[in-house]
């Protein structure tokens, strides 16, 4: 069967894991070729740093790695070392994939059952992963490629006992990233908020806001419009046509003055935006609200 952590008979099945290869290797000055594996593999950073690219849905990234860090190669994903020639590095590498369990240590179903973590983990598919060890990985990395070097492959107790350990380490690793990530997100999207509350009547930018909070225009793009639902230049223009319907209706502010007070520069264009988010136009919605003032007996 295929070596990826993302199948779905996984869950279905009761499967435990199967080693192919794991070793130790000092690398330097090295140029290794694009290839793939049809099973899982671990690469960790001991020492020194790496390049690693990966080629994805026809896309090429390249990634880092430093001391203390490692990555996560899905199956059938092609990959290379680039090791510089100023540079060294020393990898702990570990390939696996899955085999029918013979009921002596518990599947990988049972485990996704029991840590909600790992669950989380699987259920969010990949074609690499990189992540900072808390010096939590490490130590049950290399005694699993110890005991493999004692014991064998052949699907001992400890093996998967070890392993177990490894996919849960990894997995709270990963959670934990996520939801911090999330929080930093939610951070970012709350002071833009805030900024364009407080700066909604001047001419507003993408990247004056991106400025704000110190992050690329396209990197805010994404994150807020994944927040909200909206993309910034949308939430700026609700802003702005709350606070319009607000004056139109609370104050004697003429009409045409309006549009200066919510920061659209252009008359007619502050005409068209306010008819497509309320469906009149400014001086159908103020006579609207004076209409119904009077009938309530509430004259203005």
């Amino acid at each position: 069967m295929n070596g990826s952590l993302f199948q779905q008979m996984l869950e279905k099945g009761d499967y435990v894991p199967r080693f192919y290869a794991y070793y130790y290797k000092q690398w330097k000055d090295y140029q290794m070729p694009y290839h793939q594996h049809d099973s899982t593999e671990i690469m960790y950073m001991i020492s020194g740093e790496c390049r690693i690219d990966v080629k994805a849905n026809d896309m090429e990234k390249s990634v880092t790695l430093k001391k203390g860090e490692f990555i996560l190669l899905d199956a059938e994903v092609p990959h290379r070392l680039i090791v510089e020639k100023t540079t060294s590095c020393r990898m702990l590498n570990v390939e696996f994939g899955f085999m029918e369990s013979a009921g002596k240590a518990p599947s990988l179903r049972q485990i996704m059952r029991e840590e909600e973590e790992v669950m989380f983990l699987l259920n969010r598919p990949f074609t690499s992963l990189v992540l900072v060890d808390q010096e939590e990985v490490y130590p049950v990395l290399r005694s699993l490629v110890l005991e493999l070097d004692r014991r064998g492959t052949d699907g001992r107790t400890m093996t998967h006992a070890l392993f177990i350990q490894l996919l849960v380490c990894i997995a709270r690793l990963y959670e934990e990233r996520e939801r911090s990530d999330v929080q930093q997100s939610e951070l970012y999207i709350k002071r833009c908020v805030d900024f364009l509350h407080q700066n909604y009547d001047r001419p507003i930018q993408v990247k004056d806001v991106a400025a704000e909070v110190n992050l690329h225009p396209g990197y805010l793009h994404r994150v807020f419009r994944r927040g909200t639902g909206r993309t910034i230049t949308e939430y700026l223009t609700g802003i702005r046509m709350e606070k319009a319907k607000m004056l139109l209706e609370r104050t004697d502010i003429p009409i045409h003055e309006i549009s200066d007070y919510v920061g659209v520069g252009s008359r007619q264009y502050f005409h068209l935006l306010f008819k497509k988010f309320t469906g009149s136009t400014p001086v159908e919605y103020r006579l609207q609200q004076d209409r119904n003032a009077w009938k309530y007996g509430e004259p203005k």
